[in-house]
């Protein structure tokens, strides 16, 4: 699946999302290693810390059925329903893709499948926290 496809994925995604606060919708389409793409979106709370992030739910949606190794991500926006040039996903999802992928994992952030600016999770996280940080040294 190349970058395009994975966009519009998350395009469909996108209008799944539940934002009735924000008013803010956003799309994530992940990519497994194995080719199978999980998508996922924003679903907002009225105690707003009980809302979770596109990207999250893609993960969370994969990690629940098994898959453990990921090769990239799509992430769309719009607020209104009017698209958004890019939507960086928040520092909470970028942890969260640190537990599962490397730094050299790709990231797609796109307005539409012609707009698609491209980082790895290195770029947007240096120094990542990770599970070695928890291990007992010896």
């Amino acid at each position: 699946m190349d970058k395009r496809q994975l966009v519009e994925a998350a395009l469909a995604a996108r209008g799944n999302a539940y934002a009735p606060y924000s008013h803010f919708q956003v799309g994530a389409a992940l990519l497994a290693e194995d080719g199978t793409v999980y998508t996922g979106c924003n679903v907002e709370n009225a105690s707003y810390g009980a809302a979770i992030c596109a990207e999250r739910t893609a993960l969370v949606k994969a990690v629940s059925q098994g898959a453990r190794r990921f090769t990239a991500l799509a992430v769309v926006g719009s607020r209104e329903g009017q698209a958004v040039e890019e939507t960086p996903p928040c520092g909470i999802c970028r942890q969260v893709m640190a537990e599962f992928c490397g730094p050299s994992f790709r990231i797609f952030l796109a307005s539409s499948p012609d707009q698609i600016v491209e980082y790895t999770l290195g770029q947007l996280l240096p120094e990542a926290f990770s599970g070695e940080a928890l291990a007992e040294r010896k």
